[in-house]
């Protein structure tokens, strides 16, 4: 008789469920029903709106820029720390989970001091014509900064458990470093970084405490979907808050699942160049 790793799955696949519902599928159902209120016509009208549209451009258009940028720098980073040993390591190790335990709010307040035109850095950038804080720019900072633990911790463990022998045999045919990282090493870490990639822009999309401190929060220019559902909020327009989630919502689906099936188109174009 085979016997089951958990016993008794009927009833682990109904607590399973049941959970997943409570906590994940009835919240978005009670979205949903609450963005109903507007009707369609309300619908087309909010996102007709050209600042709901701006507002939107700004929080994807910056999240998925941003997630980029993690995934460049989040591999130099972790290809750093797992293939080299320098003083200070196990210290730029554990500072890269920094963004993880600090308030969202703190880390906003940080990054304006640093970029407000009187700033430590501000103060030399803005002669210069590069204002970070209170523009786009700061939007996306603050959001590479919030996702960039999410490539590196990703990509970690995968550049750990890659064999060596695949390097040197590549580098015994006559294969330069260049070569050997790009038609050896960087297949097997596609769909890896297909993941860090999706997971920085998810945490992107969705973030708010250090976004609004360093924007400055001008509409049609630095100003996000999330402040938004805030504002309505705050006006008790429920419905619209609700609607505007739906929207964000819908978008970040779209993104996570068109990056779920180059996930896995990826893993089999891997396997198969293996």
């Amino acid at each position: 008789m085979r016997k089951r790793v958990l016993p008794g799955f009927g009833i682990s696949l109904g607590y399973a469920l049941a959970y997943v519902g409570l906590i994940v599928l009835l919240p978005l159902a009670a979205l949903a029903w609450k963005a109903s209120g507007i009707g369609l016509h309300g619908l087309l009208h909010l996102l007709e709106s050209p600042r709901t549209l701006a507002a939107l451009k700004l929080s994807f258009g910056g999240a998925v820029l941003a997630a980029l940028i993690n995934v460049f720098i989040g591999l130099l980073v972790a290809w750093v720390l797992v293939r080299y040993r320098f003083p200070g390591r196990r210290l730029l190790d554990a500072l890269i989970d920094l963004p993880f335990a600090l308030p969202t709010a703190v880390a906003g307040i940080a990054l304006t001091a640093l970029y407000a035109p009187n700033g430590w850095l501000g103060r030399w950038l803005v002669p210069m014509g590069i204002q970070v804080a209170y523009a786009p720019l700061g939007v996306l900072l603050a959001m590479v900064f919030v996702g960039f633990p999410f490539v590196v911790r990703t990509l970690q463990p995968v550049l750990q458990s890659l064999e060596r022998d695949v390097e040197e045999a590549a580098e015994s045919l006559g294969a330069t470093r260049r070569q050997t990282f790009l038609r050896v090493i960087l297949p097997l870490l596609v769909p890896t970084l297909l993941t860090g990639f999706a997971l920085a822009l998810a945490r992107a999309v969705g973030e708010y405490g250090s976004v609004i401190f360093i924007a400055g929060n001008i509409p049609m220019r630095s100003e996000i979907a999330p402040l938004l559902i805030v504002q309505k909020l705050e006006e008790f327009n429920y419905a619209g808050a609700a609607a505007l989630g739906v929207v964000m919502l819908t978008f970040s689906f779209i993104l996570l699942l068109l990056i779920a099936v180059l996930q896995r188109w990826s893993r089999r174009w891997a396997e198969r160049a293996a």
